[in-house]
């Protein structure tokens, strides 16, 4: 929930060229507003509305801004694929659900650009947890038949796609950054613990580890996802006592490593995506818990772990476009396989930069 971010990438090249990125920052009283959006409270339907349409107009500043890094106008671009701001995942509940924020009509206003979002409740629909989706876009990209990979997605929650099995598995394995980074924020008001040094100057806590790692979500059978609902402070402090803030972070990053590490089997190569992976400590120590196997960054295949997630959400609008399926029903456990997401078409024009000149 720290930025927007945005990827350029052509398709019309093999296997595609990333031309132009581009982080929009979140504002911090936006971010306040989403973080509260988060936690059941009164009044939320004026605020849900009012933030959905606030995100979306940022949203559109973010692509507007990412074009002005080039010399693309919006005309050149076919689609933007926006996945929107999670708020909500609920997909154990009775009548499971699944909410991303960032009016995707604002967006497609804005820019003058068709806009492709919603992509995950249509999975839903069909059955399945609507998460991970990224995998589709691994198996596309980073299959290779002489070896066995894992592609690990490490954002807020931590993703893994084993490429190696037939049919692909893929799940959340827990947190990534998302208890850290809120630890971090609640203890240091910092936002994240930069290179993880905070977590290293920590010693791991044997017990509470023990604990956390007890909980039934990490005994759960795939298909699984999870979210920010379930693994956050309210959570967290149902286990501690007294214990000091920077051991808590060093047990949370070691909580992130033992829940991927004890789901890497029979794999040749571990490829490390997302924000995580610019976690120093966190990859040492993911490295140690998987000895055994070469782990690399996405860096190795000449993308910057970053954007790996932006540029699956432009190859899934792509599919959306083309009315090919986004999602992988062993993944997600759908029914069968859907054309994901919701086409907000808009004809070309150029766009009103006026709106985002305060």
């Amino acid at each position: 929930m720290d930025g927007i971010d945005v990827a350029v990438v052509d398709f019309a090249k093999t296997p595609f060229e990333l031309i132009a990125t581009h982080t929009e920052e979140i504002p911090t009283k936006l971010r306040a507003k989403l973080i509260a959006l988060c936690t059941p409270s009164d009044n939320e339907i004026n605020k849900l509305g009012q933030v959905d349409i606030e995100l979306g107009q940022l949203f559109a500043k973010a692509v507007l801004n990412t074009l002005a890094k080039t010399s693309l106008k919006p005309t050149d671009i076919k689609a933007i694929g926006s996945h929107g701001q999670t708020i909500r995942h609920m997909p154990s509940s009775e009548f499971p659900f699944t909410l991303q924020i960032a009016d995707p009509n604002s967006i497609a206003e804005n820019t003058g650009i068709t806009t492709v979002a919603d992509f995950r409740r249509r999975d839903m629909a069909a059955g399945g947890q609507g998460a991970p989706l990224v995998p589709a876009f691994h198996n596309v990209f980073f299959r290779d038949a002489h070896k066995k990979r894992v592609v690990l997605n490490l954002g807020g929650i931590a993703n893994i796609t084993v490429l190696n099995e037939k049919p692909i598995i893929g799940f959340d394995t827990g947190p990534g950054n998302t208890l850290m980074d809120a630890w971090c924020l609640k203890q240091l008001n910092q936002t994240y613990d930069r290179d993880g040094k905070w977590a290293a100057s920590g010693k791991l806590i044997p017990a509470l580890l023990e604990k956390l790692l007890a909980d039934p979500y990490f005994k759960k059978s795939a298909p699984k996802s999870t979210g920010r609902e379930y693994f956050n402070l309210n959570w967290l402090s149902g286990f501690l006592h007294d214990e000091k803030p920077e051991d808590v972070q060093a047990t949370l990053l070691a909580l992130t490593v033992h829940s991927i590490a004890r789901e890497i089997k029979d794999c040749d190569e571990l490829i490390v995506c997302g924000g995580g992976a610019h976690n120093q400590y966190l990859m040492q120590e993911l490295k140690k818990a998987c000895s055994n196997i070469s782990v690399v960054s996405s860096e190795k295949f000449g993308i910057n772990p970053s954007w790996i997630e932006a540029i699956a959400f432009a190859w899934l609008a792509k599919q959306t476009l083309d009315k090919k399926p986004g999602n992988i029903t062993s993944v997600t456990g759908a029914t069968r396989e859907v054309v994901l997401g919701g086409v907000y078409y808009q004809e070309r024009a150029e766009p009103d930069e006026s709106t985002f000149n305060a």
